[in-house]
């Protein structure tokens, strides 16, 4: 059976979706291996800032399926993955594919080269969907093909520049993205709406974000931490967007340290943080559309609460949907 290539790109695309909002300052990236008889190896994705690229992530799993060397499997470090790769791969990835959502990098950060250690292990053939803009890590390509590797780009090239895009606009200026959770009556109050995985995924998203903005009502009426505590990761500063400037000071929010807290009737301050994450329901979701550039919504199957997110004409283009729990999670752009 003759499998198009798309379908490999793909399965990287929706491997790196589910790390989107994870990753900053790092963009998300989703990498596919292929073995010699089309069979797929590896589908993996960057995880956060620090950690091993998609490319090696693949790449080590794809060794520990056609080797069975349980030995590399304890290695987290990046460096400690690739050194391991170049001592041990006797030429066994010569006659694989890598597709990648994003240019291979070509310099030596936090982690080595990825364009490197592709060439040295033989790969010839590699597939890119967007190329790598960032002129810190640009040209991977060009490592590749002086190197004797054929690079195909632009596969997927609009899903995969809609996968970068969180990170192309926090380079410019910064990516600002709305999030809410709702139930399938598309109620939004009464307790906890989303599932506690969700609730974990919106706490490491916070652990990574620059600001958080929220509604004046929501925080008299929910009294919320808006911390990341069920990742034990740090709170991001807040923006109440209120006229009114008075808050009960016991509110949790306010007690948390090393957290900076403005209460302004604008939005301008935005404009001074790269990773935004605005939380809120129908009156936040309306003040804020001139500045949101992706949606992300967390829908629980189920029914409850009175309170709609009640909001018409308004159009989306869904970016991904995933369900690793039992809600289901969609990126959004609004057309």
């Amino acid at each position: 059976m003759i499998i198009d290539n798309n379908f490999y790109m793909n399965l990287a695309l929706n491997e790196a979706w589910k790390y989107q909002g994870l990753t900053y300052p790092n963009p998300a990236v989703g990498c596919t291996i292929v073995g010699k008889s089309s069979e797929i190896l590896a589908v993996e994705a960057h995880q956060k800032a620090g950690a091993p690229h998609a490319e090696v992530n693949a790449l080590q799993s794809a060794y520990y399926k056609l080797t069975n060397d349980k030995s590399i499997l304890s290695l987290a470090d990046s460096a400690d993955i690739h050194n391991y790769l170049l001592l041990n791969h006797n030429n066994i990835f010569t006659k694989t594919k890598l597709f990648t959502t994003l240019e291979p990098c070509s310099h030596h950060g936090k982690t080595p080269s990825c364009a490197s250690l592709i060439y040295e292990l033989g790969i010839k053939e590699v597939y890119v969907g967007s190329p790598d803009t960032n002129v810190l890590a640009q040209n991977g390509k060009d490592i590749l093909t002086n190197n004797g590797c054929s690079v195909y780009t632009k596969l997927l090239a609009k899903e995969c520049d809609a996968l970068l895009l969180p990170f192309k606009r926090s380079l410019e200026e910064n990516f600002v993205y709305f999030k809410w959770a709702q139930r399938l009556n598309g109620t939004t109050d009464d307790g906890n709406v989303s599932s506690l995985e969700s609730r974990t995924d919106v706490h490491a998203k916070r652990d990574v974000c620059d600001l958080l903005v929220i509604g004046g009502n929501t925080v008299r009426e929910d009294r919320p931490k808006l911390d990341a505590r069920l990742v034990d990761g740090k709170a991001p500063d807040i923006l109440i967007y209120s006229r009114e400037k008075e808050f009960d000071k016991t509110i949790a929010l306010f007690n948390v340290e090393g957290r900076e807290i403005f209460i302004e009737s604008d939005f301008k301050r935005v404009k001074n943080y790269k990773n935004v994450m605005i939380e809120g329901t129908d009156t936040m979701y309306m003040m804020t559309r001139d500045i949101v550039d992706y949606y992300l919504c967390y829908l629980s199957p189920s029914f409850g609460g009175s309170k709609s997110f009640d909001v018409c004409g308004d159009k989306f283009d869904i970016l991904n949907v995933t369900q690793e729990s039992e809600d289901i999670i969609m990126w959004m752009k609004r057309i």
